[in-house]
Protein backbone atom coordinates (compact mmCIF):
# COMPACT_ATOMS: atom_id res chain seq x y z
CA UNK A 1 0.00 0.00 0.00
CA UNK A 2 1.16 3.68 -0.66
CA UNK A 3 -1.53 5.37 1.69
CA UNK A 4 -2.30 9.42 1.07
CA UNK A 5 -4.36 11.07 3.76
CA UNK A 6 -6.80 13.77 2.01
CA UNK A 7 -9.58 16.26 4.47
CA UNK A 8 -12.03 17.42 3.16
CA UNK A 9 -12.80 20.75 4.46
CA UNK A 10 -15.14 23.22 3.54
CA UNK A 11 -16.92 26.72 5.58
CA UNK A 12 -20.07 26.43 4.43
CA UNK A 13 -21.69 23.58 7.35
CA UNK A 14 -25.09 24.08 7.52
CA UNK A 15 -24.99 23.17 11.32
CA UNK A 16 -21.93 25.10 12.35
CA UNK A 17 -20.99 27.37 9.29
CA UNK A 18 -17.26 28.34 9.40
CA UNK A 19 -16.36 24.64 11.06
CA UNK A 20 -12.94 24.57 9.47
CA UNK A 21 -11.78 27.66 11.51
CA UNK A 22 -13.69 27.46 14.61
CA UNK A 23 -11.17 28.38 17.30
CA UNK A 24 -10.04 25.70 19.40
CA UNK A 25 -7.62 26.42 21.79
CA UNK A 26 -5.92 29.57 19.80
CA UNK A 27 -5.59 27.58 16.44
CA UNK A 28 -8.59 26.58 13.73
CA UNK A 29 -10.22 23.59 14.07
CA UNK A 30 -8.81 22.42 10.59
CA UNK A 31 -4.98 22.35 11.93
CA UNK A 32 -5.59 20.64 14.83
CA UNK A 33 -7.18 17.58 12.22
CA UNK A 34 -3.97 18.43 9.94
CA UNK A 35 -1.64 17.77 13.04
CA UNK A 36 -3.14 14.60 14.22
CA UNK A 37 -3.16 12.76 10.43
CA UNK A 38 0.61 14.34 10.26
CA UNK A 39 1.61 12.74 13.68
CA UNK A 40 0.61 9.64 12.12
CA UNK A 41 2.75 9.18 9.68
CA UNK A 42 1.01 6.95 7.33
CA UNK A 43 1.67 9.25 4.22
CA UNK A 44 1.67 12.29 2.90
CA UNK A 45 -1.47 14.36 3.95
CA UNK A 46 -3.58 17.36 2.06
CA UNK A 47 -6.90 19.04 3.15
CA UNK A 48 -9.28 19.75 -0.09
CA UNK A 49 -10.42 22.90 0.46
CA UNK A 50 -12.96 25.08 -1.54
CA UNK A 51 -12.37 28.74 0.53
CA UNK A 52 -9.38 30.57 0.41
CA UNK A 53 -9.49 31.48 3.99
CA UNK A 54 -9.31 27.45 4.94
CA UNK A 55 -6.36 26.92 1.91
CA UNK A 56 -4.56 30.11 4.40
CA UNK A 57 -5.20 28.82 7.47
CA UNK A 58 -4.08 25.07 6.47
CA UNK A 59 -1.05 26.60 5.08
CA UNK A 60 0.11 28.60 7.94
CA UNK A 61 -0.01 25.25 10.14
CA UNK A 62 2.21 23.89 7.62
CA UNK A 63 -0.36 21.52 5.46
CA UNK A 64 -0.49 21.31 1.83
CA UNK A 65 -4.57 22.66 0.61
CA UNK A 66 -5.38 21.72 -2.76
CA UNK A 67 -8.47 23.65 -4.30
CA UNK A 68 -11.63 21.99 -5.45
CA UNK A 69 -14.80 22.88 -6.88
CA UNK A 70 -16.91 24.39 -4.60
CA UNK A 71 -20.27 22.96 -6.15
CA UNK A 72 -18.93 19.28 -5.77
CA UNK A 73 -21.91 17.39 -3.58
CA UNK A 74 -19.76 15.53 -1.20
CA UNK A 75 -16.71 15.17 1.12
CA UNK A 76 -16.06 12.04 -1.03
CA UNK A 77 -15.89 13.93 -4.41
CA UNK A 78 -13.91 16.90 -2.96
CA UNK A 79 -11.56 14.19 -1.83
CA UNK A 80 -11.32 12.34 -5.35
CA UNK A 81 -10.82 16.02 -7.15
CA UNK A 82 -7.90 16.68 -4.94
CA UNK A 83 -6.12 13.32 -5.57
CA UNK A 84 -6.75 13.23 -8.90
CA UNK A 85 -5.02 16.92 -8.63
CA UNK A 86 -2.35 16.22 -7.14
CA UNK A 87 -1.05 12.61 -7.98
CA UNK A 88 -2.91 12.47 -11.28
CA UNK A 89 -0.03 9.76 -12.44
CA UNK A 90 -1.78 7.55 -9.80
CA UNK A 91 1.00 6.69 -7.50
CA UNK A 92 -1.31 6.88 -4.26
CA UNK A 93 -3.43 3.57 -4.67
CA UNK A 94 -4.91 3.63 -1.02
CA UNK A 95 -6.87 7.13 -0.26
CA UNK A 96 -7.50 7.67 3.36
CA UNK A 97 -10.74 9.88 3.66
CA UNK A 98 -10.50 11.79 6.97
CA UNK A 99 -13.28 14.09 8.50
CA UNK A 100 -12.19 17.75 9.35
CA UNK A 101 -14.20 17.72 12.60
CA UNK A 102 -12.63 15.29 14.52
CA UNK A 103 -10.10 17.82 16.08
CA UNK A 104 -9.75 15.39 19.06
CA UNK A 105 -8.45 11.79 16.26
CA UNK A 106 -6.39 9.91 17.62
CA UNK A 107 -3.21 9.41 15.18
CA UNK A 108 -3.51 5.53 15.78
CA UNK A 109 -6.87 5.08 14.13
CA UNK A 110 -5.20 5.79 10.91
CA UNK A 111 -3.46 3.09 10.65
CA UNK A 112 -5.98 0.88 12.10
CA UNK A 113 -8.69 2.12 8.87
CA UNK A 114 -5.86 0.26 6.85
CA UNK A 115 -6.10 -3.17 8.27
CA UNK A 116 -9.53 -4.78 6.39
CA UNK A 117 -7.52 -3.60 2.82
CA UNK A 118 -5.24 -6.53 3.92
CA UNK A 119 -8.08 -8.60 2.70
CA UNK A 120 -7.80 -8.12 -1.26
CA UNK A 121 -11.38 -8.37 -1.67
CA UNK A 122 -12.55 -5.14 0.20
CA UNK A 123 -12.84 -2.20 -1.63
CA UNK A 124 -13.41 0.15 1.21
CA UNK A 125 -12.41 0.14 4.66
CA UNK A 126 -13.74 2.16 7.65
CA UNK A 127 -13.74 1.48 11.64
CA UNK A 128 -16.65 0.86 14.61
CA UNK A 129 -16.43 1.51 17.96
CA UNK A 130 -18.82 -0.23 20.44
CA UNK A 131 -21.94 1.72 21.27
CA UNK A 132 -21.67 2.56 25.44
CA UNK A 133 -25.38 2.62 26.15
CA UNK A 134 -28.83 2.73 24.82
CA UNK A 135 -29.48 7.04 24.56
CA UNK A 136 -26.66 6.68 21.95
CA UNK A 137 -28.32 3.56 20.30
CA UNK A 138 -31.48 5.61 19.78
CA UNK A 139 -29.48 8.43 18.86
CA UNK A 140 -30.18 9.10 14.90
CA UNK A 141 -27.20 11.46 14.27
CA UNK A 142 -24.81 8.01 15.54
CA UNK A 143 -24.59 5.70 12.31
CA UNK A 144 -24.76 1.93 13.31
CA UNK A 145 -23.00 -0.74 11.07
CA UNK A 146 -24.76 -3.84 11.01
CA UNK A 147 -21.45 -6.49 11.37
CA UNK A 148 -20.55 -9.28 13.46
CA UNK A 149 -16.60 -9.61 14.49
CA UNK A 150 -15.66 -13.39 15.06
CA UNK A 151 -13.95 -14.18 18.36
CA UNK A 152 -10.81 -12.80 18.93
CA UNK A 153 -11.05 -10.70 15.64
CA UNK A 154 -10.07 -6.93 14.59
CA UNK A 155 -11.84 -7.27 11.13
CA UNK A 156 -15.80 -7.73 9.94
CA UNK A 157 -17.62 -7.00 7.12
CA UNK A 158 -20.17 -4.47 7.15
CA UNK A 159 -23.84 -5.67 6.14
CA UNK A 160 -25.71 -2.75 6.46
CA UNK A 161 -25.24 1.01 7.93
CA UNK A 162 -28.70 2.65 9.85
CA UNK A 163 -29.63 5.46 11.74
CA UNK A 164 -31.60 3.32 13.59
CA UNK A 165 -30.29 0.42 16.00
CA UNK A 166 -28.98 -2.52 13.66
CA UNK A 167 -29.27 -5.57 14.34
CA UNK A 168 -32.15 -6.07 16.26
CA UNK A 169 -31.81 -8.78 19.06
CA UNK A 170 -29.21 -9.35 21.72
CA UNK A 171 -25.60 -8.22 21.40
CA UNK A 172 -23.31 -5.58 20.91
CA UNK A 173 -23.84 -2.65 18.73
CA UNK A 174 -21.16 -1.02 16.50
CA UNK A 175 -21.18 2.70 16.14
CA UNK A 176 -19.94 3.80 12.63
CA UNK A 177 -16.77 6.07 12.76
CA UNK A 178 -16.83 7.96 9.06
CA UNK A 179 -13.58 7.98 8.36
CA UNK A 180 -12.59 6.14 5.20
CA UNK A 181 -9.61 4.06 3.15
CA UNK A 182 -10.67 3.45 -0.34
CA UNK A 183 -8.42 1.57 -2.55
CA UNK A 184 -8.30 4.28 -5.32
CA UNK A 185 -10.14 2.13 -8.26
CA UNK A 186 -12.92 1.99 -5.81
CA UNK A 187 -13.12 5.79 -5.14
CA UNK A 188 -13.74 6.70 -8.31
CA UNK A 189 -16.13 3.96 -8.84
CA UNK A 190 -18.29 5.35 -5.90
CA UNK A 191 -18.10 8.84 -6.83
CA UNK A 192 -19.28 7.80 -10.48
CA UNK A 193 -21.80 6.00 -8.96
CA UNK A 194 -25.17 7.49 -9.15
CA UNK A 195 -27.03 8.06 -5.42
CA UNK A 196 -28.41 5.19 -4.51
CA UNK A 197 -32.42 4.74 -3.25
CA UNK A 198 -30.86 3.59 0.31
CA UNK A 199 -28.91 6.04 0.46
CA UNK A 200 -31.71 8.66 0.04
CA UNK A 201 -33.81 7.01 2.47
CA UNK A 202 -31.05 6.74 5.69
CA UNK A 203 -28.72 9.82 4.32
CA UNK A 204 -25.88 7.84 4.45
CA UNK A 205 -23.53 7.72 1.28
CA UNK A 206 -21.83 4.24 2.28
CA UNK A 207 -25.01 2.48 1.78
CA UNK A 208 -24.68 3.72 -2.13
CA UNK A 209 -21.40 1.71 -1.76
CA UNK A 210 -23.26 -1.44 -0.38
CA UNK A 211 -26.00 -1.41 -3.31
CA UNK A 212 -23.39 -1.47 -5.72
CA UNK A 213 -22.19 -4.42 -4.68
CA UNK A 214 -18.99 -2.83 -3.15
CA UNK A 215 -17.64 -4.78 0.04
CA UNK A 216 -16.94 -2.62 2.96
CA UNK A 217 -14.70 -4.29 5.69
CA UNK A 218 -14.82 -2.78 9.38
CA UNK A 219 -11.90 -2.29 11.54
CA UNK A 220 -13.14 -2.27 15.63
CA UNK A 221 -11.32 0.47 17.91
CA UNK A 222 -11.89 0.96 21.48
CA UNK A 223 -13.73 4.14 21.30
CA UNK A 224 -15.38 6.30 18.46
CA UNK A 225 -13.70 10.10 17.90
CA UNK A 226 -15.41 13.03 19.37
CA UNK A 227 -16.84 15.13 15.88
CA UNK A 228 -18.00 18.83 16.14
CA UNK A 229 -21.14 19.31 14.20
CA UNK A 230 -22.81 21.91 16.22
CA UNK A 231 -21.91 24.72 18.80
CA UNK A 232 -22.07 22.93 21.89
CA UNK A 233 -20.18 20.29 20.27
CA UNK A 234 -17.41 22.83 20.06
CA UNK A 235 -17.58 24.04 23.38
CA UNK A 236 -16.98 20.88 24.93
CA UNK A 237 -13.83 20.67 22.30
CA UNK A 238 -12.71 23.81 23.78
CA UNK A 239 -12.98 23.03 27.20
CA UNK A 240 -11.61 19.18 26.62
CA UNK A 241 -8.55 21.40 24.98
CA UNK A 242 -8.76 24.18 28.01
CA UNK A 243 -7.86 20.94 30.74
CA UNK A 244 -5.39 19.40 28.75
CA UNK A 245 -3.93 22.71 28.43
CA UNK A 246 -3.89 22.81 32.28
CA UNK A 247 -2.85 19.18 33.05
CA UNK A 248 0.38 20.23 30.74
CA UNK A 249 1.06 23.26 33.36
Amino acid sequence: MNPIVIIPARMASSRLPGKPLADIAGRPMIAHVLERALAAGVGPVAVAVCDAAVAEAVERAGGMPVMTDPDLPSGSDRVWQALERIDPSGRHDIVINLQGDLPEVKPDVLHRVLQPLDDAQVDIATLAAPVRDAAEAAAESVVKVACAFDSGADVARALYFSRMPVPWGPGPLWHHVGIYAYRRAALQRFVSTPESPLERRERLEQLRALEAGMRIGCARIAHAPFGVDTPADLERARTTARQASCALT
